[in-house]
């Protein structure tokens, strides 16, 4: 047998220098065994494969190491850290609370917490993924964790804090980290790649560490998965082939087809897609991160935000320029509206096509400004009459000279003259008043 050993028990970190991406974390945990603010417990959450478990074995070493450096690093030649890499500390001790998560596993701990340590000032104990504990465990574990013995010091480690114990919580310093960046884990393979006498393009290495999506022992295990493909000659074209990573390529050709209104060769672009067996969700999850690549890239104080290699980031702020700002807007709302209704969608080609379309409209001159669908403008389907203005009557002139209107309202009869006697006499042709009339009457 071989004596082979994958890359992230290689490089596990073993000092606080070597740890990728918790400076802050390191820093503080180094000041407090400098002023001598231990605390009997602690919680360090975060996603998998950021180095929780690995800042507790080196925290762990260094609070029990004889001869630490100046700069607080365990110095690896005492006996408690040559115990400890040998496997054989009485000091350290490890549980994984996943299959070991019952009543009787904490209580055989509260036995062993009472033993002081044999080597070293303190007996610590790692619990990894603390969470997987029980209700009754945890119940059972509160009292220790309350008034532990002083040369006690419990790490609990978990990857959802959520899930355990307010009351575990409030005895427990919390420390969050971080998921690792981009450039951090690209720097560390870079480091890896030329330890090992590989060779690597960085843009090979920027996808590898894209699909790690911040777990340092993620991106190590693809690095050596990719590395055995190709032969220890990495290359962008063999991660993408190997990863099953849809390229850059499509993303870029089908933007410049956007943005040129060609409906067409977009659907026969993403029909490209699925052929070569790529699902629809993650190609419009990606063409959404596209257009946020290129939004970030529009703006020379938003451009750090780019992760991407040297050569893709030129590509990039070329792109960049054809776009507007409300375009690159309206297209990262629609490819959100598409994923978010991608899993309840019958068809789920038909809405990936359909957002094609309305995406390939938002640059023509009669877009709506939400970016949905161009206007149309609906014609009535029958004519309607032309409304009739009122002509004021013309002094002196004939009814038959003048067009008569299609229709013409009634008008009101001219006021009668007002006289000072009503029994006066009227001339004939005249219209009787009123009055006079209701006088007859």
């Amino acid at each position: 047998m071989s004596d082979y050993v994958v890359s992230a028990r290689k490089y596990r970190p073993e000092t606080f220098e070597s740890l990728i991406g918790q400076d802050n974390i390191a820093k503080t945990l180094k000041n407090s065994i400098l002023r001598g603010q231990l605390a009997h417990a602690y919680l360090f959450c975060g996603p998998r494969g950021v180095g929780k478990t690995s800042t507790a074995r080196i925290f762990a070493k260094t609070i029990n190491c004889a001869h630490p450096g100046p700069d607080l690093e365990p110095c690896g030649e005492c006996e408690s850290c040559i115990s400890f890499k040998e496997g054989r500390s009485y000091c350290i001790h490890e549980l994984d609370a996943a299959s070991n998560n019952g009543v009787d596993d904490i209580k055989n701990l509260m036995d062993q917490v009472q033993i002081p340590p044999q080597t070293g000032r303190y007996s610590v104990y790692i619990i990894d993924e603390v969470h997987m504990l029980s209700a009754a465990a945890f119940n059972a574990f509160l009292k220790t964790l309350e008034e532990p013995p002083a040369h006690a010091v419990f790490i609990l480690a978990t990857t959802e804090k959520h899930k355990i114990l307010p009351t575990i919580l409030s005895r427990c310093q919390i420390y969050d980290f971080n998921r690792i960046s981009v450039n951090d884990m690209v720097e560390h393979l870079e480091s890896v790649a030329s330890k090992e006498h590989i060779d690597a393009e960085p843009e090979a290495l920027t996808v590898i560490a894209q699909k790690a999506d911040g777990g340092m022992r993620d991106a190590l295990s693809i690095f050596d998965q990719v590395a055995s493909f190709t032969n220890g000659h990495i290359t962008y074209r063999s991660v993408i082939e190997n990863l099953n990573v849809l390229d850059y390529e499509y993303y870029f050709k089908l933007t410049d087809f956007i943005l040129e209104n060609k409906v067409p060769e977009c659907l026969l672009t993403f029909n490209d897609v699925l052929q070569k067996g790529f699902d629809g969700n993650h190609f419009i999850t990606g063409l959404a991160s596209h257009f946020r690549d290129l939004l970030v890239s529009h703006d020379p104080s938003t451009l750090p935000l780019l992760e991407a290699g040297a050569s893709i980031r030129e590509r990039y702020l070329a792109q960049a320029q054809k776009c507007t700002a409300p375009f690159l807007f309206k297209a990262m709302k629609l490819c959100n509206d598409c994923d978010l209704n991608y899993r309840v969608s019958k068809n789920k080609r038909l809405l990936i096509e359909l957002t094609l379309i309305q995406l390939a409209q938002l640059t023509e001159p009669d877009t709506e400004s939400e970016g949905r669908s161009p206007t149309q403008t609906l014609k009535p389907l029958f004519n309607q009459a032309r409304p009739v203005q009122a002509s004021q009557p013309a002094a002196q002139t004939s009814v038959a000279s003048e067009p008569q209107p299609a229709y013409q309202p009634p008008q009101a009869a001219p006021a009668p003259p007002v006289h000072p006697n009503p029994m006066q006499k009227i001339d004939t042709g005249k219209k009787i008043p009123v009055m006079l009339s209701l006088i007859h009457i």
